[in-house]
């Protein structure tokens, strides 16, 4: 009976954190919708939704505590429980990116376009699925799937890259301060983007350890763009 009820303690965490992660995707989803319909209630909508994963943040926590301090987990459902707790960060700061692009969509929401916008939709859904398939291979303990998400990471990193080339040349050309000054947001925008891929790539990182009690090297480009060409990036 006892072990029943430790089961179906970890099963309802396993349940609010995909709960959790299904309203972080939603988040990034209407964040990017804003700007492309430069929608100033979308983007207050996505800034009021934090609220929310802050009160999630915290009941997951709570969770993870008691069945530490109750169950006393051992070998990989300790990993799994410890590495929730990690997850809920990551998750949260995501949330933190989606509303960072929501605040831009307030800047940015009365002037026209500078450029139809299609990577940064891309970079968004590419997104969305890497923090999905993350969160289900968490759940499912499946160590191939988690690989994926790692692997899906380089084409984010190239998008940003080429999208971040692209923007920069709206600054350079000079002449015209609020194009310029839009292409600095969009680049931020890129970034945060960027960034919420590299958290899930987190996340899957931690599932092959939670499974496999091995920790991957960290061979991410993002991560050496951070370290190594720190000038060319916004600050995260």
């Amino acid at each position: 009976m006892a072990r029943q009820a430790y089961e179906n303690d970890l099963q309802r965490l396993k349940e609010e954190l995909l709960k959790m992660g299904g309203l972080v995707e939603e988040m990034i989803a209407l964040a990017t919708r804003s700007i492309a319909d430069r929608d100033p209630e979308m983007a207050r909508q996505v800034i009021r939704m934090d609220d929310l994963i802050d009160q999630m943040d915290g009941r997951i926590e709570e969770r993870c505590m008691r069945l530490l301090a109750l169950q006393q987990p051992l070998a990989r459902d300790l990993r799994l429980v410890g590495g929730v707790l990690k997850v809920v960060t990551d998750l949260e700061r995501m949330a933190d990116y989606a509303v960072n692009i929501a605040e831009i969509t307030l800047r940015i929401a009365q002037d026209p376009l500078i450029k139809p916008l299609i990577d940064i939709p891309r970079m968004a859904s590419m997104a969305q699925e890497m923090t999905r398939q993350s969160l289900d291979s968490l759940v499912s303990q499946d160590v191939k799937a988690a690989e994926a998400v790692c692997l899906a990471d380089d084409p984010v990193d190239e998008l940003y890259s080429a999208l971040f080339d692209e923007l920069i040349g709206f600054v350079l050309q000079g002449g015209d301060a609020r194009r310029a000054s839009q292409a600095i947001n969009l680049i931020f925008v890129a970034r945060y983007l960027e960034r919420i891929a590299d958290h899930a790539t987190n996340i899957a990182e931690r599932v092959i350890y939670i499974v496999s009690g091995q920790r991957v090297a960290h061979q991410l480009k993002g991560r050496r763009m951070e370290t190594g060409d720190a000038a060319r990036s916004p600050e995260s």
